[in-house]
């Protein structure tokens, strides 16, 4: 159990990685670019056409994962306030990027074509996805102060924050430093869990 929840964040990095490649021009039709627009319908635009049950599931898994991590690690902190909601917001975050799976609709047809309710629930998640993951983060940067073993993940935790938040914020390539900041934290977060239980 403790070995799966390493694999969350290597497998939301490699299935993007890997999907951009293959569905790199159907990327661009959407009016993706790398450089100039990397956040247009990017990455949950992966889920759209060939190949897109793959991100979608990928969603699923990685916000499940995330979620057992959240209370694995509310199991190994010392039990206060802090670690408890803390946990329980880290928690929420998983389920929030569990249902980005509700399939996005295509930015290039919202002025001819009304949003459907699954493109609604996906951009609502995106949402919720920010107001649970960074608060979270804050919360559990005092839960980690508490506890001997996490002591040092705090600052690093506060770190992975502020350099996250307004790469999330302003978009374009920034968003790249966004989502590697907070997946590596995620595997430093399932390390620790890892070590400190074994």
């Amino acid at each position: 159990m403790k070995r799966i929840l390493l694999i969350g964040p290597v497998l939301f990095a490699s299935v993007l990685a890997i999907l951009t490649f293959v569905k790199y021009d159907f990327l661009k039709s959407l009016g993706w670019h790398p450089i100039h627009d990397p956040t247009f319908d990017w990455p949950s635009g992966l889920a759209l056409g060939k190949y897109g049950w793959v991100m979608t599931a990928t969603f699923i898994i990685s916000g499940g994962l995330m979620s057992l991590l959240a209370a694995r690690l509310f199991l190994n902190l010392k039990p206060a306030p802090a670690s408890k909601v803390g946990a329980t917001l880290f928690v929420f975050a998983g389920l929030a990027l569990a249902a980005l799976a509700f399939t996005t609709d295509p930015t290039t047809l919202a002025d001819t074509i009304p949003a459907t309710w699954h493109g609604r629930l996906h951009d609502l998640s995106f949402v919720l996805l920010g107001l649970t993951l960074f608060p979270a983060m804050i919360v559990l940067g005092f839960a980690f102060r508490q506890n001997e073993k996490w002591k040092n993940l705090s600052l690093y935790t506060w770190l992975t924050l502020a350099l996250a938040a307004p790469a999330f914020a302003l978009k374009g390539a920034a968003f790249y430093v966004f989502l590697l900041a907070i997946l590596v934290w995620n595997e430093a977060v399932a390390l620790r869990l890892y070590k400190n239980d074994g």
